[in-house]
């Protein structure tokens, strides 16, 4: 389950990367040709709330893209809370089936044939169903599905919109690649990764590692290759990230964990998996074989003799 939630959080990664590289359709000048829906419904709009703050408040891009990101991460806040805490809830139940799954694991090793594997999966399957534990880990597809759209007009609007490439913010061109901004987005993200590692089991935190890296090194590997415009949207992004991470880590979890300990003390597990048989024979059992094998031998000397 470890692997598969890795798993699924690397290619969620990849797949983002790959959407916000291919969802615009753009001319020989590198220009979006207006063609599509992501661009007319979602970047376009985007773009006109970006060019609107800078007309009528007379602000800088760079404030515009800054203060627009934060509208857009605070509006979507909600639903990415609401996530964190459906995991955590569901992670602390797995915990308490652990014993449980940690027995049907070792049957599944010790299976021979395909029967013995299917009936340890469906029992498995049983353990999580009785106790209302997702095998997924609380991990829902509908808020990603919902961010992404948003997230990447985003990113199109900070990379596109006229005017942004002509401007500067803090005495940096926001139409070329800044490492300043790269530099600060990749601390960003690796900052709000570490966040999201206090408080968890060190064996926990060891299948975390490595995503723990990747994704800074991604988040830096778009940046350099943007215009600073779009870094600074990965910047605020990351920053936010980790205001969003220490709310759900450090604020709330530990609230979600006496709740679930407290569920758990007054509705235990439900015992789901079949007790192993004991073999072991009893006293009076072991005192009886021995009888007979001992009447088994006086028989078969009885035997001889004739």
């Amino acid at each position: 389950m470890k692997k598969f939630n890795k798993w699924l959080l690397g290619s969620g990664l990849i797949t983002l990367m790959l959407f916000l590289s291919g969802c615009v359709k753009t001319g020989s000048d590198g220009q979006p040709t207006g063609e599509g829906f992501v661009y007319n419904y979602l970047v376009q709009p985007m773009s006109n709330m970006i060019t609107y703050l800078v007309d009528n408040f007379n602000w800088n891009y760079g404030w515009a893209i800054v203060v627009i990101t934060i509208i857009v991460r605070l509006i979507i806040l909600p639903i990415g809370l609401n996530q964190s805490r459906k995991s955590m809830i569901q992670t602390e139940k797995m915990q308490s089936i652990k014993p449980q799954i940690d027995v049907i694991q070792e049957r599944l090793k010790q299976a021979t044939t395909r029967e013995e594997q299917a009936e340890a999966q469906a029992e498995m399957q049983r353990v999580y169903k009785e106790n209302n534990v997702s095998m997924m880990g609380g991990i829902g597809c509908l808020p990603l599905l919902i961010q992404m759209p948003i997230f990447s007009a985003l990113f199109f609007a900070a990379r596109y919109t006229e005017g942004i490439s002509e401007a500067d913010f803090f005495g940096i061109n926001l139409g070329q690649p800044s490492i300043v901004f790269v530099v600060l987005a990749g601390i960003a993200y690796l900052i709000q990764g570490y966040i999201s590692t206090i408080g968890i089991p060190e064996e926990q935190k060891k299948t975390m590692k490595s995503m723990l890296i990747v994704s800074p090194l991604m988040i830096v590997f778009m940046s350099f290759q943007s215009p600073a415009g779009v870094a600074l949207y990965w910047v605020v992004g990351g920053i936010f990230s980790c205001i969003q991470t220490f709310i759900t880590n450090i604020l709330l979890k530990p609230r979600i964990k006496a709740q679930v300990a407290e569920e758990m003390k007054k509705n235990p597990p439900k015992q789901v998996v079949t007790p192993i048989k004991d073999v072991t024979p009893t006293a009076k059992e072991t005192i009886l074989h021995e009888d007979k094998s001992a009447k088994g031998g006086r028989n078969a000397g009885k035997q001889q003799r004739k």
